[in-house]
């Protein structure tokens, strides 16, 4: 990609109308892997076509699955059952996903072959420890090549898999995850327990194949290793974390009115929905329904005056990827919002923390980072040049950060928002933003 493609410039605008946003990124991750190793034909509708998921596709189809697409939103795959992988011919190239890396690990851990799993610069920078510690619990024998547990990771086989109760040390889905596709493998009961709970795409997916869980306690999933998940349709709601952009866009602009359609709502997913409504954000859901196992509704969200909160720790696992956008919508906010008990935003696709504060201070907003949170004063935003550091959650949320400035904002690194919103600009468009990607852009400061 060029260095102009990678800027992108905004310039305010009213969200009105309704949109529609691609599908689910968590969920189309697991729905190529789980297809992947069920028994029969799954088709999928819905399935996000970034480079994040197209990563996860292409390593399946490096170990022999036979897979058709994506023809738009559309996949069909022909899984071999449990045991249906092949070796991958050589190291599994997993880009910028760490979803894909996480959850991969789980599923390969208990596999008669080697393999091998690595990404981009910044997926190699992000630490793997707490997917390594519990499948090592579990025998597999894993190795990360990188210093402190970090990408490359290669898999070796284990003589037997065996079933652990591991309790979470800190809330992770992609934990949780890795550790229940592991435990498939497993001979005998894999539980897991959370401290608090997290986004259940992994186990309603499950279920939707056809593989039995069961709840012992609160907070508890566990799954007896050994069964057999069976193909079928799968379908993929859009994505709230895609949406949230959207959704603060609307609410800190007076006299907006946006509806976003098909949208995921699963509780444990909501915790974006909370934050915004406990700012004063009015946010309808219109149509309430089940698709493929997942809750769906439309959202509509008119403008009005945010302000700020103490947001409430209960909520961090269930927003964990909106917070950047949520940390804008503090920005325009009237007040102080203080986020704590949040450290895992600065071992995302970039420090998240440290790079929305910077972002938001060049904005004249004054942010302050901390160890495991951040506090920012609410105020008027000004238009400026920030760098997103590559991070596609933090380009869009400065993109939509145009609409509460008093002048347009410049985004570099904007190009790595085609790994879960490759149409985000023309999304952008078509909701009343005014984005556009220029063909120069001045250097950060002038």
């Amino acid at each position: 990609m060029t260095e102009a493609a990678e800027l992108m410039e905004a310039e305010g605008g009213t969200p009105q109308g309704r949109i529609r946003v691609p599908g689910d990124k968590s969920i189309s991750h697991r729905a190529v892997m789980l297809a992947s190793v069920a028994q029969g034909e799954s088709r999928i509708s819905g399935f996000l076509p970034g480079e994040d998921c197209l990563a996860s596709l292409a390593a399946f189809r490096s170990m022999g699955v036979p897979i058709e697409g994506p023809d738009g939103d559309r996949v069909r795959i022909r899984g071999g059952g449990r045991a249906g992988l092949q070796p991958p011919p050589g190291v599994l190239d997993l880009g910028n996903s760490g979803t894909s890396l996480r959850l991969l690990a789980g599923l390969l851990a208990g596999q008669p072959f080697a393999s091998e799993l690595t990404g981009d610069a910044s997926l190699r920078r992000r630490p793997m420890d707490r997917v390594i510690e519990p499948l090592e619990a579990m025998g597999a024998r894993l190795r990360a090549g990188g210093e402190g547990q970090r990408p490359p990771i290669v898999i070796e086989p284990a003589t037997e898999l065996h079933g652990i109760r591991y309790r979470l040390p800190v809330a992770s889905a992609q934990v949780k995850s890795a550790v229940l596709l592991a435990g498939l493998y497993a001979r005998g009961e894999t539980c897991v327990i959370e401290p608090q709970p997290t986004r259940d795409h992994t186990e309603r997916m499950l279920e939707t194949l056809g593989y039995s869980l069961h709840r012992p306690e609160p907070g508890a999933i566990c799954l007896e290793g050994g069964g057999q998940l069976q193909g079928g349709e799968l379908t993929v709601p859009g994505d709230l974390s895609s949406a949230a952009f959207f959704l603060v866009a609307a609410a800190m602009v007076p006299g907006s009115d946006l509806t976003v359609a098909g949208v995921g709502v699963n509780p444990t997913r909501r915790g974006v929905l909370e934050i915004l409504r406990s700012m004063g954000a009015e946010i309808e859901e219109q149509e309430p329904r089940i698709l493929g196992g997942e809750p769906v509704a439309d959202l509509r969200v008119r403008g009005g005056e945010l302000r700020g909160i103490e947001i409430d720790p209960q909520l961090v696992p269930l927003a964990i990827d909106e917070f950047p956008v949520l940390f804008v919508a503090a920005a325009a906010a009237r007040g102080r919002t203080v986020l704590r008990d949040a450290a895992e935003l600065r071992v995302k696709e970039s420090d998240r923390i440290q790079v929305m504060a910077e972002g938001l201070q060049r904005l004249g907003i004054e942010a302050e980072p901390r160890p495991d949170g951040i506090r920012i004063e609410g105020g008027q935003l000004r238009g400026g040049t920030v760098d997103a550091r590559n991070d596609h959650r933090v380009a869009m949320a400065f993109a939509v950060a145009s609409v509460a400035a008093s002048g347009p904002i410049t985004v570099r690194g904007s190009g790595a928002i085609r790994t879960s919103f490759p149409g985000f600009p023309e999304t952008a468009s078509e909701a009343g933003l005014n984005l556009y990607l220029p063909e120069e852009a001045s250097p950060l400061g002038e």
